[in-house]
């Protein structure tokens, strides 16, 4: 309320003039604190002082709120955990360094099939695809009798697709024969995807990605062709019919023949070679 107020109320109530110095003076005289605060202000500093004309810090909100100010740590970095998987490859070259297991849980040298030209399959039991282990066997077959030390094929159970190869090994290697009369080896239950897929299928996989560059496996009775001297050469879906890749693998192993890598053709060199041998020791004798 206005003190012009009181003046004009004073005249009709005398009491009421006694309030007026009061109020002003309330209005003009400054509290004990904002006079200790101009004093402190306003005091000379100590020689040699740093007098600071920044303004006071109750004009910047800020500055009394650190915990709004953006934090200073240092970023975090993440690095994929890719040693478990590289580690068990980091000395393959070829599809001859790798041990997967058999049916028994025991390891299957691969080097020993060095020279031989491989197709190599994941199969399941009870797959739309499961046909194929008979048109599988018949290209063992066909291949085998024109080339009978050159050639094999080489079955990899996998369960991961719609869980389709649920047996045992037992059940699973006892199904194939019954069935399908299938004479190649079929080794032990192995994972070709994902964190716990075998070295070998990883290895495949990255040697031979498939279609735009994929390297996943898309499903059961996907096949891959190795080489003579271990490399991946040739890569088909699983709708790709066993028996159309006859003349694919029967190319594959007359180029290895010309090359002196086929196995056969390496049993020969050897044998020649024996036997010369064994002919200059005759003639010494």
């Amino acid at each position: 309320m206005h003190p012009s107020m009181f003046l004009s109320s004073a005249a009709h109530n005398p009491c009421g003039a006694s309030l007026i110095p009061r109020l002003l003076k309330s209005r003009t005289r400054p509290s004990r604190r904002v006079i200790l605060s101009i004093q402190k202000a306003t005091t000379s500093p100590a020689r040699g002082a740093t007098v600071s004309s920044a303004r006071p810090s109750a004009f910047y909100p800020s500055q009394r709120r650190p915990f709004l100010q953006t934090s200073t740590l240092p970023p975090l970095h993440f690095t994929p955990n890719t040693t478990a998987t590289f580690s068990t490859m980091s000395s393959a070259t070829t599809f001859y360094d790798f041990e997967p297991v058999d049916k028994k849980g025991k390891a299957y040298p691969l080097t020993d099939l060095k020279g031989k030209v491989i197709l190599v399959v994941n199969t399941a039991s009870k797959c739309g695809f499961t046909p194929q282990f008979k048109g599988l066997e018949n290209l063992y077959q066909s291949v085998k009798a024109k080339h009978p030390e050159d050639f094999l094929i080489i079955g990899f159970p996998c369960n991961q697709f719609g869980g389709q190869d649920p047996g045992s090994d037992d059940q699973i290697q006892e199904f194939c024969q019954v069935n399908y009369g299938v004479t190649f080896p079929v080794l032990g239950k192995a994972d070709v995807n994902g964190d716990k897929a075998s070295p070998l299928w990883t290895w495949l996989k990255e040697s031979q990605p498939g279609l735009l560059g994929l390297k996943r496996i898309k499903w059961n009775f996907e096949k891959f062709l190795v080489s003579a001297d271990g490399k991946v050469v040739g890569r088909w879906a699983s709708t790709s019919k066993p028996e159309g890749l006859e003349e694919t693998i029967l190319k594959e192993i007359e180029k290895a023949k010309k090359e002196g890598t086929l196995a056969s053709a390496a049993g020969a060199k050897e044998g020649g070679e024996q036997a010369a041998q064994e002919g200059e020791t005759a003639k010494l004798a």
